[in-house]
C-alpha cells in the first residue's frame, strides 16, 4: 500500500472542507380535492287568493316562488296544472292561463322557464289569467299548480 505524504493528505482534506456542501432538495405534494353535489330547491308560497271567475282575472298573482340552484349550467322551472289549465267544479270548468316570472304558459296550465346559470334566492311571481264569463255555472272551482325545478 502506498502512503500519501502528510502534506498532500492535509491539502485534500482542507480542499474537501472548503468546498460548498450540496443540499439535496426533495419535493412532495399534497393533492387537494373537493366535490359539491348539485342542489336545486324551490320554496313555494300560496297567497290564498280567491279568484273571480265571473269578472275574470288578469295576471293575478296567486303565489310566490324562491328558486335556488347551484348548477353552473342552469336549470328549468316548470309549473303544471293538475287539471290541464282548468278550474273544476264537478264536470264544470273554467279555463285559465298560467304565468311564471312574466312568461305566459301554453294554455294548458303549464309554463316553463329556463335559467342559464346557477341562481340563489331568486324570487318569482306565479300568476293566472282567467277570461271573464258572466255565464259561469255556480260552484266551488279548484285546481292545483305544481312547481318543479330541475338542473340541466
Amino acid at each position: 500500500m502506498t502512503r500519501l505524504p502528510p502534506a498532500l493528505l492535509l491539502g485534500c482534506l482542507a480542499l474537501a472542507a472548503a468546498a460548498p456542501a450540496r443540499a439535496t432538495s426533495i419535493n412532495r405534494t399534497i393533492a387537494l380535492k373537493a366535490s359539491v353535489a348539485t342542489a336545486c330547491t324551490v320554496d313555494v308560497t300560496d297567497l290564498g287568493v280567491a279568484l273571480d271567475v265571473v269578472a275574470g282575472e288578469t295576471k293575478r298573482q296567486v303565489g310566490s316562488v324562491v328558486e335556488n340552484c347551484n348548477d353552473g349550467k342552469g336549470y328549468t322551472i316548470t309549473v303544471n296544472s293538475a287539471n290541464s289549465g282548468k278550474l273544476k267544479s264537478g264536470k264544470d270548468t273554467v279555463s285559465f292561463t298560467t304565468l311564471y316570472d312574466g312568461t305566459t304558459g301554453n294554455g294548458s296550465g303549464s309554463v316553463s322557464v329556463t335559467r342559464s346559470k346557477a341562481t340563489f334566492a331568486k324570487t318569482a311571481a306565479l300568476a293566472v289569467t282567467i277570461p271573464a264569463n258572466a255565464k259561469t255555472i255556480a260552484g266551488s272551482y279548484s285546481d292545483t299548480l305544481t312547481v318543479t325545478i330541475k338542473a340541466k
